[in-house]
Formats: C-alpha cells, sequence, structure tokens
C-alpha cells in the first residue's frame, strides 16, 4: 500500500464540499486532515495542520481563492495545491498555476482524475526529494490465536518492544481483544484513553488527537489498549477501524495488533488491512486441530493465504506430546518462526510489567522473538513459497495419533 498523504479542503459550498468529502474517505491512501468553508480562515488551517496535499475550489469566489492559493504557496511551500473548478476558463487556470497552483482538475471531480493528479503529484515530489526509490510502506502484522492462552498477546508486546528498538521506527501495538483484552497489564500500564475514546471522536479525528489516545512505553512502543468497560457491541465497525489503521499507518512504520479469539467483523478487517497474520499455535491436540481449521479458513480467501505465518510458540514444553514433524504434516504448512518454552521467563515478565527485553534480555525466549522481528522484516511483502513448503503435505487432522511422538 502507498504512503498515506494528508489532505487538507477548503470550499465555501456545502453541497460541493460535502460530495469531496465523501470522496475523499473513501480513498484509503488519501487522510482527510482538515475541511474548511471560508477561504480568509483555511492559511491558518494549513498552516497549524500541514498537510501534504491542500485542495481548493474555486468556484464560490474566485479572486478570493486565487489570492489564497498564492498565499498559502507562500507560507506553507511544501503543501502541494490542487484547484478545483467547473469553470476551463484558460486565464483562470493559467492564474491558478502562476499563484502555485499543481494541477487544475473540473468540478464535479472524478475519482480517477484525483488520483491521476495524486500519483503525478507524489512522483514529483519523490524525484525532487531526491529518493532514489520507493519509500518504506508501514508493516501491519496481525497476532492471531489457534487457542486461548497460548501467548498471543506476550508475543504481540514483546514482538512490538523489539521492533521499537530499531532507531528510526516507531511502533504501536493495538488490543483488539475488546472484552478481555490484557495488554496493558504486560507493560504496566494505566491508560488514560482507550480504543473507546478514538471510536467516540472519529467524527473528528486528526492526528493530534490519535496520538493523545496512544500511551507510549519507555520501551519506546505506544499501546492503544482495549475499553475499560464491556459493551454488547464493538466501539468501532470495520470501515471506521479502517480509517485508524490508515492514519496509523500514515504516523508509525510498524504497527502490531493483537486480536481476539471471535474471529469478528473488528478481526477480519484487522486482517485484510495487515501484511502479516501470525497463527501462534502449540504443539497439542486442541491447538492443532483450529490452527488447521483456521489455516483452512485462510487459505479459502485468496486476500489472506499468502500472509499467513505460523508460529509455534512455546516449544518444548514437557507435557507436549506431538513432534515437530507431527505437526508439520497435520498443519500442511510451514512453521515461520517457533519461541521456546520459558515460562518463569515470561510470566515473571508479565507480573513486573515489563517486557522481555528488561526482564531478560539474554534469555533465549528473548532471543527468540527479536529473531521473529528481523525475520519479518527480511519477509515483508514476500509470498514466495519457503523450501520447505512441499515437505509439509497435508494428512488427515489426527494422522499424528497413528503413531507415537518422536
Amino acid at each position: 500500500m502507498k504512503n498515506v498523504t494528508r489532505l487538507a479542503l477548503v470550499d465555501p459550498n456545502d453541497v460541493s464540499r460535502a460530495a469531496l468529502k465523501t470522496l475523499m474517505l473513501g480513498i484509503d491512501t488519501v487522510w482527510l486532515d482538515a475541511e474548511c468553508s471560508r477561504y480568509e480562515f483555511f492559511t491558518d488551517v494549513v498552516l497549524q495542520s500541514q498537510p501534504d496535499l491542500a485542495l481548493v475550489s474555486l468556484d464560490s469566489n474566485p479572486q478570493k481563492a486565487l489570492e489564497l492559493i498564492a498565499r498559502v504557496h507562500a507560507e506553507v511551500p511544501n503543501c502541494q495545491i490542487l484547484v478545483l473548478s467547473s469553470s476551463q476558463e484558460g486565464s483562470l487556470i493559467l492564474q491558478a498555476i502562476r499563484g502555485g497552483a499543481r494541477e487544475f482538475l473540473s468540478q464535479p471531480l472524478k475519482l480517477e482524475d484525483f488520483l491521476a493528479a495524486l500519483d503525478r503529484v507524489r512522483q514529483t515530489a519523490s524525484t525532487r526529494s531526491g529518493e532514489s526509490g520507493p519509500t518504506r510502506n508501514c508493516q501491519v502484522i496481525t497476532v492471531l490465536g489457534a487457542s486461548g492462552g497460548v501467548g498471543c498477546t506476550s508475543l504481540a508486546i514483546n514482538l512490538g518492544c523489539c521492533l521499537a528498538q530499531v532507531p528510526g521506527r516507531s511502533v504501536a501495538v493495538i488490543d483488539l481483544d475488546l472484552a478481555l483484552g490484557d495488554a496493558d497489564v504486560w507493560l504496566d500500564i494505566i491508560p488514560d484513553y482507550t480504543i473507546q475514546d478514538v471510536a467516540d471522536n472519529i467524527s473528528r479525528l486528526d492526528y493530534s488527537l490519535l496520538k493523545r489516545s496512544l500511551t507510549k512505553h519507555d520501551c519506546g512502543a505506544f499501546l492503544l489498549p482495549r475499553p475499560v468497560e464491556l459493551a454488547a457491541q464493538a466501539p468501532v465497525t470495520p470501515d471506521e477501524f479502517r480509517r485508524i489503521i490508515a492514519l496509523l499507518k500514515a504516523t508509525f512504520t510498524h504497527l502490531v495488533i493483537d486480536l481476539s479469539k471471535s474471529f469478528t467483523p473488528l478481526d477480519l478487517a484487522a486482517m485484510d488491512v495487515s501484511d502479516s497474520i501470525l497463527m501462534v499455535t502449540q504443539l497439542d491436540l486442541p491447538c492443532l486441530r483450529n490452527a488447521v481449521r483456521i489455516t483452512q479458513f485462510i487459505q479459502r480467501t485468496s486476500d489472506l493465504k499468502d500472509k499467513l505465518k505460523v508460529v509455534v510458540n512455546r516449544l518444548g514444553l514437557e507435557d507436549s506430546q506431538i513432534s515437530m514433524n507431527k505437526a508439520l504434516e497435520t498443519l500442511g504448512c510451514p512453521v515461520f518462526a517457533s519461541i521456546p518454552n520459558d515460562y518463569g521467563t515470561m510470566v515473571e515478565a508479565r507480573n513486573n510489567g515489563v517486557p522481555l527485553l528488561t526482564q531478560a534480555p539474554r534469555a533465549k525466549v528473548t532471543k527468540s522473538v527479536q529473531q521473529l522481528a528481523v525475520l519479518l522484516d527480511s519477509h515483508s511483502g514476500d509470498s514466495e513459497e519457503r523450501p520447505d513448503d512441499k515437505k509439509a503435505a497435508r494428512r488427515g487432522l489426527f494422522s499424528f495419533l497413528g503413531s507415537g511422538a518422536k
């Protein structure tokens, strides 16, 4: 997905401004950062919000709009200006371009025209900045458990903390287990805001409001926790959640989402916008049974199947009766990574409210989570078959019960 572009628009006409707003809200690579109904106020709006793009409608008062374009261009030169008008008069177009407008678009605005102009502006901006290639996109990682208690939250929290240690990165962890999530416990955080506050302000959500809704831990990672109180309905709709993720992607380099175990519409929306789906399982019968079901579901969904990555947690657990080889035969897909069993260290870290990096930086379990973070970066956007794919041919769900564990 391309980087999100922040946009501010001005149009004194209520009807056409509402149509523009609806159009912008439907584009997931654009974040409508501000809208204005008065030309005389728009320069202050741009100075305050510092958007990447300003969309100016001329029709209500062309002379005032032209003066505004020149003023915005002079005071906020990094903001690219797009002009919109139902008039195609040559002199009007020339004045707008001379004033600093980059593109002149026809009103009513068509989606394909706007997207084409947006691509041209982005390409020019990239050339001027001297970039030799595409910028790094935000990586979205969802963590899904094959069963309750397999260690999804502990992995999501510690993975986020490991990712946040790399200079130049900014990481946010989102607790999407809205009923019983406990990500805040793992980091000993008493948040002032939760995802409920974001949902309550979704209509006026902007960068500053969203950033205030996140709580930063000492490790550098931010947390957006679940609501304080239980509710019968989710606080946000899937569409609203996608808009929240779009804004977070414009702010952070990595998002780690801890899903619920219910496959709710919000969980499915999170998987849909993610780059990687980490399915966490243990090598026991209940977990592998559910892992097979989840794998079959995801592989039937074309948009999700290339994102799935299996992570075996608590490898080496003494009461596990199933070997890795038998598990591979059962799952029918490779294991992307494994986390060794170190229950004592993990419980101590949780009880102390600190990440593994702080509690036990040299422990094998800590090193394995760090390796997982590196592995995810190296496989970012890579859906190619791994060498052991062909070795993991599917067998019956209970095929490993025919012979003892090795």
